[in-house]
């Protein structure tokens, strides 16, 4: 019988699962990288928007310690995570038609710019309609999701399409249909989900790629420090100053 516990288990299918990203979306990490540091050095804005859960990974790359300052939430409401009640509500969002529409016709989003959708399966109609109204604007759409949901499920968008068929560049987070990396004989339904640590990380990895290519380029990259390290506001403030007409997270 193993002797590996359960959170042995999880940690070495998440780490497998990152082995995986960086050994097999390496070319669809350089790409995506260099279009931020494009959009960047072309006067462009950058956005994020994660619906559900996916909108952890949306978040952790706005307003971040060691991330582009660039980067903005497009935030839906009602559909960036668990703050309201019911929680369900999020959920029925994702499906309905016309909202992506509605909130990019009421966003500072426009051509030039590049939004980066998060959506696990990428098949409901909110994240679909948001990659291809958004390119019909003229912004550039990364997309990062799990590709395995457009073989083994059907898409909920009119147009029978999932996320991944409207994007710039696709990054592929390798997570299974379910999302949950363990079984267990006495536990009724599979459990311990992965894709909020893989998606995290693919866009940091990402976001590192953005950074260096603008160094490369000999343009300084508009990083943002802690604030809990001596000098960090000073620095962020003189980023925000810089930078302030493409930061809309600070209004």
């Amino acid at each position: 019988m193993s002797d590996r516990t359960p959170a042995d288990r999880f940690l070495d299918a998440a780490i497998d699962l990152l082995h995986r990203v960086r050994d097999e979306e390496a070319g669809s990490i350089t790409a995506a990288g260099t279009l931020l540091a494009d959009t960047v050095a072309d006067g462009g804005r950058l956005f994020a928007f994660g619906a559900g859960h996916s909108s952890l990974a949306a978040q952790d790359i706005v307003y971040r310690a060691g991330g582009l300052a660039l980067m903005n939430l497009l935030a839906v409401p009602g559909a960036v995570g668990v703050d309201v009640t019911p929680a369900t509500l999020g959920s029925a969002l994702e499906r309905v038609d016309g909202l992506a529409t509605a909130v990019l016709g009421s966003s500072p989003l426009r051509a030039g710019d590049a939004l980066v959708i998060i959506s696990l399966s990428g098949r409901n109609a909110l994240p679909v309609e948001m990659a291809m109204r958004a390119r019909a604007l003229g912004v550039k759409v990364i997309g990062v999701t799990s590709v395995a949901y457009a073989t083994e499920t059907a898409s909920r968008h009119s147009s029978g399409t999932f996320l991944k068929d409207h994007c710039d560049v696709v990054l592929d987070s390798k997570i299974a249909v379910g999302d949950a990396e363990l079984t267990l004989d006495n536990v009724p339904a599979p459990f311990a989900p992965a894709s909020t640590v893989v998606t995290s990380a693919l866009l940091q990895a990402v976001m590192a790629t953005a950074a260096a290519t603008l160094a490369e380029r000999g343009i300084e990259p508009p990083l943002l420090r802690s604030g809990n390290v001596d000098g960090g506001h000073e620095w962020n403030a003189r980023i925000f100053e810089q930078y302030g007409d493409r930061i809309f997270y600070r209004h």
